[in-house]
C-alpha cells in the first residue's frame, strides 16, 4: 500500500507543479499586460517594472492553488481509473478510503501552505507592491530630471534644471500651469527633491516668482517649499484592505470606519482563513466522486464532468456567500457551514 501510495503522490505534485507553474506564469504575464500603461507613461526601467509585477505572484499563488490541486486530482484519478488501475485497487480489497489517502494529504499540505501564504506572505508582499508603485509613481525614484533639459512632470507643470546631483538641483526654472486662472513661474538657484506623505516637494532657495492671472504678482525669496501635489486623488486615500497585517486586520474589524470597509474587513478575513480550505474540500470531493463513481458496475464516464459542476456549485456558493458577509454572525455562519460541508464529504468518502 505504502508502494501504491507513493505512486500516487508522485503523480499528484508532477501535475501539481507543471500546472501551478504553467497558471502563475500566464497569470503573471497578464498582469504585466495590464500594467504595460504604468511603465509606459512613468518611464520606469524594465528591471523595477519586472520587480514591480512579481510582488503579485504570491496574490496570484494564493487564489488559484485550490483550483490547481482540484485539477490535478482530477487529472491522476480519472487517467488511473480509465486504465483499470484503481479498479484493481478495489478488487484487491483496498477502500476508496485507502485510495483517497494521497488526494486528502496533498489537500491538507496545500491548506497548510496556503493558509501561510494568505496570512503572512501575502499582506507583506501586497503592502511592498503599493509602497513601490506609489514609490515609482510619485516618489523620488520617478523623478528622472536631465541636465539642460525640461521635464514635464505632470500635466501643466514643466521644470528646467541646469545641474543635477542626485535630489540636489542647481539653477532651477519650473513653470505651473495647472490651473487656468493662474500661471506661476519660478526662478531659484538652488533646488532639492524632497519626498513627504503627500507626494514630492520641491524646496527652492534664492529665487523669484512671478504668477499672472487677475492681477501679476512677482517677489523674491530665500526658501520656498513647493508641493508639488502630483498624487492621483484616487492613489493613496483608497483603502487597501489586502496589504493590512492579518493581526491588524483582525483587530481592526470592530473599529472600521464604514460599513463598506467593515465588509471588506470580514471579505478578507474569509479570503484568508477559510478560502485555504478549499484544497481539503475540493480534493476530497474530486475524490469522493470519482472513486464511488468508479466502483459502479456501468461506465462512469460521467464522472469527471459530474467532479467540475460539484467544484464550480460549491466555489459559486462559497465566493457569493462571502461577498454578502456583513457582519461577525454571518462570518461564524459560513465557518461552521464549511465545517459542516468538509464533514459530510469525509463521510462520504470513507463509509464502506
Amino acid at each position: 500500500m505504502k508502494i501504491l501510495n507513493r505512486y500516487f503522490t508522485r503523480q499528484l505534485i508532477a501535475i501539481f507543479v507543471m500546472l501551478m507553474l504553467v497558471l502563475t506564469g500566464l497569470a503573471w504575464m497578464m498582469q504585466i499586460m495590464s500594467m504595460m500603461k504604468f511603465l509606459l507613461k512613468y518611464g520606469i526601467n524594465i528591471t523595477d517594472f519586472l520587480g514591480l509585477t512579481a510582488l503579485m505572484i504570491p496574490f496570484i499563488a494564493s487564489i488559484i492553488v485550490p483550483f490547481v490541486c482540484f485539477i490535478s486530482v482530477v487529472f491522476v484519478y480519472n487517467k488511473m481509473i480509465a486504465d483499470n488501475e484503481v479498479t484493481v485497487m478495489a478488487a484487491s480489497g483496498m477502500s476508496p478510503w485507502q485510495i483517497a489517502r494521497p488526494a486528502v494529504r496533498m489537500g491538507i499540505v496545500l491548506t497548510a501552505l496556503n493558509l501561510i501564504l494568505n496570512v503572512w506572505v501575502v499582506p507583506i508582499s501586497q503592502s511592498k507592491f503599493y509602497d513601490t508603485q506609489w514609490n515609482l509613481q510619485y516618489g523620488m525614484a520617478h523623478m528622472k530630471l536631465q541636465e539642460s533639459a525640461f521635464t514635464e512632470i505632470a500635466d501643466g507643470l514643466v521644470v528646467y534644471v541646469d545641474k543635477v546631483s542626485g535630489h540636489d538641483l542647481g539653477q532651477v526654472m519650473l513653470s505651473d500651469r495647472r490651473e487656468d486662472s493662474a500661471t506661476n513661474t519660478i526662478f531659484a538657484e538652488k533646488g532639492k527633491l524632497i519626498s513627504t506623505v503627500r507626494g514630492l516637494s520641491l524646496v527652492m532657495t534664492n529665487g523669484s516668482l512671478q504668477s499672472t492671472g487677475n492681477h501679476m504678482i512677482t517677489g523674491t525669496f530665500e526658501t520656498f517649499d513647493m508641493d508639488l501635489n502630483i498624487v492621483e486623488k484616487s492613489g493613496s486615500s483608497s483603502f487597501r484592505v489586502r496589504r493590512i497585517p492579518t493581526s491588524d486586520l483582525v483587530r481592526v474589524v470592530f473599529d472600521a470606519e464604514t460599513k463598506k470597509q467593515h465588509k471588506m474587513i470580514l471579505t478578507e478575513l474569509c479570503n484568508r482563513f477559510i478560502n485555504p480550505f478549499m484544497n481539503l474540500l475540493l480534493a476530497m470531493l474530486c475524490a469522493t466522486i470519482l472513486l464511488r463513481s468508479s466502483l459502479l458496475r456501468r461506465r462512469a464516464s460521467f464522472a469527471p464532468i459530474a467532479s467540475v459542476a460539484a467544484m464550480a456549485g460549491v466555489m459559486a456558493l462559497y465566493m457569493a456567500a462571502t461577498n454578502m458577509i456583513a457582519s461577525l454572525t454571518d462570518f461564524v455562519i459560513l465557518v461552521v457551514a464549511v465545517a459542516i460541508v468538509l464533514g459530510g464529504v469525509f463521510i462520504a468518502l470513507v463509509r464502506k
